[in-house]
Formats: structure tokens, sequence, C-alpha cells
């Protein structure tokens, strides 16, 4: 069956039972129709949190279709919740572009999946709209102050790199240039559209602990320059307060169910190769709070969206992970080691063995954070016995521990040999989580850590214009916030064709973005696309709906 037809058999329980059986009363929850609910900020107890075992999934470099760490991190809560360890996964809400695009939703495969996921799929309980509005507002109202001729900050809108954004792939927004018409239609120059899980406004919310630090980081936003070169942020523009109340709903975590009728939020959606790529940080302290165990994802391979996991939020959070698992796949291993894209579900031994070192790099990577790993074997059904044994060899001649998952297949069930392995990790009490970088030393110091330690570049060239970024963070006392770098998912490299694990390349950094409000510095490297294309046959095209509301297609 497909993962809709699973998902539609399953009996889903009434979301006020689901909130009870995670610790709040039904009495104060949001709901949203009769299987989502917003939950109360007033929820998340830091103390409690304290004491819950925080687990990261993340994954080897993936192939253009991801190794399933969504559907890895379901599995593993259902394996938890039937050790009796209560358990909660916390993961990040889709977007509509992959979702008609090329990827697919993002809720789990099999029978490892929250629901309903037609809902969570599509508008959800409205967060990513909310974003979009509150990012176009202000994209609205400095154009408005460009115009205005009693309330002008004098802008300069050579200087401006606010874009606005739509929860769509349309490439023909990328670029576009506003203000045509005459005098009273604005003030004519190019901008563009982004997807909105690129929005700043996404990683804001992802990192915001409460709506008072939302509304001040929505302040700290930076727009761009006078014409006498005054530095000018979204505060001067008096738009925080407005942004702040279109996301006063935004701001609340989504409570759901997954297959086996365990608690599951949803919450945030920063892209992992342009932002940090995990849920939000109040959506994870609230599982923490209510959970012996929370599980929690990371965008895209570790080198990427595990990095700026434990780099950025849990240094932020002050989070302090027990373990990662390490979702790994044979499919993956073999695309490594140079099997054709196609012939991925061959038996291929020696391609299997020449990708190797690219899981050997994440697994190293990990123990420069000091967080002890668990190798899961996302398993598939061409998967043969002779290529899982080469994984648990390698695993055994390095010590560690490694587990089959078949969580599509089977669930929480599926997942019992890994989610034991993982209890094994944090019983022993052997992670001391420690940062790779202090957020206080240079930004080139930060960007070279990275570069060289997680990635393995041989060191860092900066063109002309990223040296002129240095100097604009310096002048503007930014050099102290941490790095979140924009790189290919494909590649440790910045080069998406060099798979496997590169070695003595180059990164280069073509320009440093500020986004203050967030918190961070985005380093770009190689071509980021921030509003994708749909393919030439999008998955758009096999769905539909019929009479009685039921949708089809969606996977």
């Amino acid at each position: 069956m497909t993962d809709l037809q699973i998902a539609k058999e399953v009996g889903l329980q009434p979301i006020s039972a689901i909130s009870e059986k995670f610790g709040i009363p039904a009495d104060e929850i949001e709901m949203y129709g009769k299987y989502k609910a917003k939950l109360p900020l007033k929820a998340i107890d830091k103390g409690k949190a304290k004491k819950s075992h925080l687990i990261l999934v993340s994954a080897i470099s993936p192939t253009p279709a991801g190794e399933g760490k969504t559907t890895m991190s379901i599995g593993l809560s259902e394996g938890l919740n039937l050790l009796k360890k209560k358990t909660t996964v916390v993961l990040r809400e889709p977007s509509l572009g992959p979702v008609f695009g090329i990827k697919g939703g993002a809720t789990g495969g099999g029978y490892s999946q929250v629901l309903p996921m037609e809902d969570i799929n599509l508008h959800f309980t409205g967060d990513f709209a909310a974003i979009e509005k509150a990012h176009n507002l202000l994209a609205a109202i400095i154009d408005n102050n460009i115009q205005s001729k009693t309330n002008s900050l004098l802008l300069d809108p050579r200087t401006i790199g606010w874009k606005r954004v739509m929860d769509m792939n349309d490439r023909s927004l990328r670029h576009v240039i506003v203000g045509l018409g005459g005098t009273t239609s604005g003030v004519p120059r190019e901008t563009g559209f982004d997807i909105t899980a690129a929005s700043e406004i996404m990683a804001i919310l992802c990192l915001a602990e409460n709506l008072s630090d939302l509304k001040e980081r929505l302040g700290n936003i930076f727009i761009g320059y006078t014409f006498d070169k005054k530095p000018i942020y979204a505060k001067d523009l008096k738009a925080e307060g407005a942004m702040a109340a279109l996301l006063k709903d935004a701001i609340k975590p989504n409570l759901v169910q997954t297959i086996e009728g365990n608690p599951a939020i949803i919450h945030g959606g920063p892209f992992a190769n342009i932002a940090q790529g995990t849920n939000t940080v109040i959506a994870t302290l609230m599982g923490m709070s209510h959970s012996e165990y929370t599980v929690t994802e990371a965008g895209f391979g570790f080198d990427l969206g595990a990095e700026k996991f434990f780099d950025i939020k849990c240094q932020s959070a002050g989070l302090k992970p027990k373990a990662v698992v390490l979702t790994t796949t044979i499919r993956a291993l073999k695309y490594h080691g140079g099997a054709d894209l196609k012939a991925l579900t061959e038996p291929d031994v020696e391609a299997l063995k020449k990708g190797l070192p690219n899981l050997e790099k994440h697994l190293e990577n990990i123990a420069k954070f000091q967080v002890v790993p668990v190798i899961s074997i996302n398993k598939f059904t061409s998967d043969t016995d002779e290529e899982i044994q080469v994984i648990k060899d390698l695993a055994a001649s390095k010590g560690i521990r490694v587990a089959v998952a078949d969580v599509w297949a089977k669930g929480g069930e599926g997942a019992l040999d890994l989610a034991q392995k993982v209890i094994d990790v944090v019983e022993s009490d052997t992670s001391n989580f420690k940062p790779l970088y202090d957020w206080n030393s240079s930004v080139k110091d930060k960007i070279a850590t990275i570069a060289t330690e997680i990635y393995g570049a041989e060191y860092v060239d900066y063109t002309a214009r990223a040296k002129a970024n240095l100097r604009k963070i310096a002048d503007l006392g930014l050099e102290h916030l941490p790095v979140c770098i924009a790189k290919t998912q494909k590649s440790l490299s910045d080069n998406p064709a060099l798979l496997g694990r590169p070695k003595d390349f180059i990164i280069t950094v073509r320009e440093i973005e500020i986004a203050v409000g967030a918190g961070f510095l985005i380093p770009i490297t190689g071509d980021i696309m921030r509003m994708p294309g749909l393919p030439a046959h999008p998955a758009s095209e096999n769905i539909d709906i019929n009479d009685d509301g039921e949708i089809t297609g969606l996977f």
C-alpha cells in the first residue's frame, strides 16, 4: 500500500486523548478540528526538560530522494514507547514546495507516520501562512517607507536585501522588478521571491523561546542602509509589533499523533542548507517537558542540519543531546561509491564498500561533539544480507553500535533493537556534548573550523564580495554571531558532483548574509537555491480530491 492508503486505514484518536496522554489537560489545548491542536506555551517546564533525554536523528550524505530521517525518527519514538519509555517525537513542518514538487511530504512513511498526513502536508494549522504574511508585511512596509515623503528613513533601495516569500516552488519569481506603473505605484527596484521555508522569520520562529524573544528578534532584522550609510533594522520601521501579532498562534507548537497513537509535535520548518534545519526550540522544550525521551531530527546529512543543530540551536537554548542516531541506507552508500542513481536497488557490494568513507566521515564528525552515535540501517526491500553485513562489520571494527531498522514496514516493532541500543547509550552516560567552536571566535575562524573539521576542506577562500561583507559585519559589531553555512546537501564539499568523501578541496565563500534577527551569519558557498522550481512532471500531477473530500496521490 502507499503511505496515504496506510494512513487512511488508521483509526485516529481524538487529539484531546493524545493531549491527556502527553500530559496536558484537554481543556488547555486549542483544537484545530478533531485531530490537531496547539499547545500552550505555559506548558513548557525547563526544569523538567533538563531531565529528558534528547536524541538527535541525522543521516549520511543523502541521495536526491533523502534517506528517511523522518521515518526513522517516528519509528524510533514508537520503539521507545513499546519499551515503556515515555517518548515524544518532535519534527519540522512540511513545505508545500516539496509536497507538490519532487520530494513529496514530510510525515514519514509506511507504518512510521504522523497523522493526519493530508492535513499536515497541506495547510496544517496555518503556521507557514502566518510566517509568509509577517515576512511580506515587512516587505510592504519597506517599500512604503521608500515611497513615503513624510515618514521616510531615507533607505537606499540598492542596499535592501529583504525579498518576498511564498510557500511554493515557482522559479519565475526568483528575480522580479517591483514598483512599476508610475510615481503612485512605488519606486522601481530589483528584488525577488524566496520559498517561505528560507525566510529569516522562519529561522527566528524556530529559535525564539517566547513571544517577547520573538518580537525582539523580529525587530533586529537587518534591512539595509540609509543614503548616509546608517544601518536600518525592522525596529526602526516599527514593524516588529505587527509582525509578532501575525505570529501569535504560529509560535505555539502543534500536537498530532503517530500511527501507533503516541504524541508527536510538529513545529517550524527552516531549510537546512540555508538556515538551521531543525524544528523550533519551543517544540523541543515542550516535548522534553513531558517526556522521558525526546526524539528530534535535523535536515539533510550530519554536515548540515546536525552541525547547525549542535552549534546554533543547542548553544542558543542550552540543550545537551544524549545520542545521535545516524540514518544510513545501502542505496546512499552505493550512490557515494559510484553506482548509477537508477541502479541503486541492484545488489552491488563493491560500490557499497567504496561508499563507506562517507559514513566514516560522518561518524568522525559526531565524535567531534563528544556525543555517542548509533548507526541505524534504514532497511529497504532491495537490501541484501551481504550488503547489510558490510555495514555491521565496519561498525564492529570501530566499536560503534548498529541496528537494522525496518520501520517503514513494521513501525515501532521494526525499531526495537535500535531503541534498545539508544537506551543503552543513554544509560551508559558516556555522551558529554561539546560544541565545535566558541561563538566569540572570529568569523573566519568559525567558518574555517566547520569547513576543515566537518566538511574536510583543505582551506577556505573568500571572494572580494565576501571580504567586503566581513568588513561590514565588523563595522556593525556582529562578529560574535555563530555561522550558519549555506552549502549543498549532496556533497561534503560545496560541489554537488564530489560524492563519497572528497579530499583536498577548497570551500569558496561567495558572500556572507546577515541574519541578526535569527542570530547568525550566513556564509554562502556554491549555488544555493532559495526558490526551487517544479520538475517536468511534478508530484502535483498525481494529487486529486473526490466529491467526498478524500485526497489521493499524496506521498
